[in-house]
C-alpha cells in the first residue's frame, strides 16, 4: 500500500483524463448507440423472452433479477474496451503516451489518468442503463424505492468498479504486443466473470464449487452491491464486497504501474 501511495502522481493526471474526455466529446454521438441499446436488448430479450421459461426461488420475475446484473456487467465492458483497446492504441499506435511523457506529465500520471478515464466510461454506460431501467420500471417494477432512492448509489459504485476493471485491462495491455492479443484476456478473464459472476443466474442455486470460484471473481462483488441497491435489500455483506473491491483495485493499480514502467521506460 505504501508503494501505491508513493506513486509519482500529480495534478497533471487530470490533464490526461481531460485529453481523453475532449476526444470523446467529439465522437460521443457515435459511441452512445452500443452502451444504450445493447443493455436494453438484453434486458428485454432475455428478461422477457427467456424469462417466460425461468422460475426463480425468490419469486422475482427474471427481468427484475438480471437488471442489476446488467448494471454491473455492461459498464465493465465499456471500461475494458477503453482501458484495453483504447489505451493500447494510444500507447503503441498513436504514440500518445510517449508524447505526454515528453512533457512534465509523468508516466504514473498517464497511467492513473487512463485508469480514471476508463472508470469514467463505465459511469457513462451506467447512466445509460440506469435511465433505461427507470424508464421500464413503471411496466416491470425493475427499481425499488421502498427503502428510498438507493439506486442513485449505483453510479459511485460503478466508478469504484470501473477503477478496478480499468486497472485490470491496463495490466493486460502492458503485456500484449498487438491489440488482437487482448482477445485472450477477454476470453480467459472477462468471459468467465461475465457468465459466472451472478449476472444471469442466481449463485445460490449453483453448485458449491461454482459459488466458491465466483467469490474470487471481481464482477461477482459488483453484482452483489448493485443488486442490493436496485432492489433496496441491503446487507452487511455488501461492506465486505466494497472492501474486497478496494483491496483488489489497489493491488491491480500497483501492478499496472510496475508493469508499464518496465515496458515504457527504457
Amino acid at each position: 500500500m505504501m508503494a501505491v501511495l508513493s506513486a509519482d502522481v500529480s495534478y497533471r493526471t487530470l490533464k490526461v483524463w481531460q485529453r481523453n474526455r475532449d476526444v470523446f466529446m467529439h465522437i460521443w454521438k457515435a459511441e452512445m448507440i452500443w452502451p444504450l441499446f445493447e443493455p436494453l436488448i438484453v434486458m428485454l430479450g432475455l428478461g422477457l423472452g427467456l424469462g417466460r421459461f425461468v422460475e426463480l426461488e425468490s419469486g422475482q420475475d427474471y427481468i427484475q433479477f438480471i437488471t442489476p446484473g446488467v448494471m454491473a456487467a455492461f459498464p465493465m465492458w465499456g471500461t475494458i474496451a477503453e482501458a484495453g483497446w483504447g489505451s493500447y492504441n494510444r500507447m503503441a499506435n498513436q504514440k500518445t503516451f510517449a508524447a505526454m511523457v515528453a512533457t512534465p506529465v509523468s508516466l504514473d500520471d498517464v497511467i492513473t489518468g487512463e485508469v480514471l478515464w476508463g472508470a469514467t466510461k463505465g459511469v457513462i454506460s451506467s447512466v445509460y442503463i440506469l435511465v433505461v431501467a427507470l424508464a421500464l420500471t413503471p411496466f416491470w417494477d425493475l427499481v425499488s424505492f421502498s427503502e428510498g432512492p438507493l439506486v442513485v448509489f449505483v453510479l459511485p459504485v460503478s466508478f469504484l468498479a470501473g477503477l478496478m476493471f480499468a486497472a485490470m485491462a491496463l495490466l493486460a495491455t502492458s503485456f500484449v504486443r498487438s491489440n488482437t492479443q487482448l482477445a485472450y484476456f477477454v476470453s480467459l478473464v472477462i468471459m468467465p466473470m461475465f457468465w459466472v459472476g451472478g449476472v444471469f443466474f442466481p449463485l445460490s442455486e449453483m453448485p458449491q464449487t461454482i459459488r466458491t470460484l465466483s467469490w474470487f471473481m471481481p464482477l461477482r462483488h459488483v453484482v452483489d452491491i448493485q443488486r442490493g441497491l436496485v432492489t433496496g435489500e441491503l446487507d452487511l455483506s455488501m461492506l465486505m464486497d466494497v472492501a474486497w473491491i478496494l483491496v483488489v483495485t489497489a493491488v491491480l493499480y500497483l501492478a499496472v504501474l510496475r508493469s508499464m514502467r518496465r515496458r515504457l521506460i527504457k
